[in-house]
């Protein structure tokens, strides 16, 4: 798959990124462009002033890896909802991405539990109301087996909570979302490259254009997220990524640097889940 590499300048002012780095002086890093959201579904959704790599984009762009290995990262039924805003925003992308992974493999079955736990998280960041109508259509129609319509529902709740988000001038969150899904998709699809690898599908994981976007925005994040230890750590994972998935012209990707992509990606599951006590 070719993909895009172009990028689209996304600036936003101080009243919607509030407390942000960003609103500090500091710019915003390009989005990629492939993994912003069609410009009719962004108007549809009424997200016009801010934007994040759609999680629903990331997914369509490993299609071509499918199926992905989902029953091998099946996420604990029994871990806690986490009481820190930042960790279940960054939980939250995780359920969504596991979302399009259940989609994926056909296991429709478990939409229940999981509109229940969106639900749930959706209510603890604030974004309850517009949650529950999502989680109603993921339930309806995973009775019908609609999947284009699961699809659709679980892309609106990412910008539906991204824009309640931004609202209460909680902009940083908003970019957690995304990176949580991002992070469990790269889980998943290193693993499934690791497992059955060619050039070609080695290739559809070498993001560095998302990698230096994520390394970005974490570095412009609130002090009191970004000084985290395992935020610290997760920005230098994300510019390592960057360049470990660099490819000069004519080089193509190896075994053992998907092998470490994959390493570093199941880190990252690891720094993402660390909990930090209190809101």
């Amino acid at each position: 798959m070719t993909l895009a590499r172009q990028f689209f300048a996304a600036a936003a002012g101080a009243v919607i990124f509030g407390s942000s780095a960003y609103a500090q002086g500091g710019d915003k890093p390009d989005i990629p462009a492939d993994l912003l959201e069609d410009p009719h579904v962004r108007e549809e959704l009424a997200i016009n002033e801010f934007t994040a790599p759609s999680i629903a984009k990331i997914f369509e762009s490993l299609e071509a890896l499918a199926p992905l290995p989902i029953l091998k990262f099946q996420r604990d039924p029994d871990i806690k909802m986490p009481l820190n805003r930042a960790d279940l925003a960054v939980d939250l992308g995780s359920l969504i991405a596991d979302g399009f992974l259940v989609v994926q493999a056909g296991e429709l079955g478990k939409v229940e539990d999981l509109a229940a736990e969106l639900t749930r998280y959706g209510k603890a960041l604030g974004a309850g109301e517009r949650v529950n109508r999502h989680a109603a259509s993921l339930l309806e129609s995973a009775r019908k087996q609609d999947v284009p319509t699961l699809k659709k529902e679980l892309a609106a709740t990412q910008k539906d909570v991204e824009l309640e988000l931004v609202t209460l001038r909680d902009a940083d969150l908003a970019h957690l979302i995304s990176m949580g899904g991002w992070i469990r998709a790269l889980q998943v699809s290193s693993d499934a490259v690791a497992n059955q690898f060619s050039e070609a599908r080695a290739k559809e994981i070498m993001r560095e254009d998302i990698a230096d976007y994520y390394s970005s925005i974490v570095t412009g994040l609130e002090p009191r997220i970004s000084e985290r230890p395992n935020f610290l750590a997760m920005r230098d994972i994300f510019a390592g990524l960057r360049t470990e998935m660099t490819l000069e012209d004519g080089q193509q990707p190896t075994k053992e640097r998907i092998e470490e992509i994959r390493q570093q990606a199941s880190k990252l599951v690891e720094l993402a889940h660390q909990r930090q006590e209190g809101p």
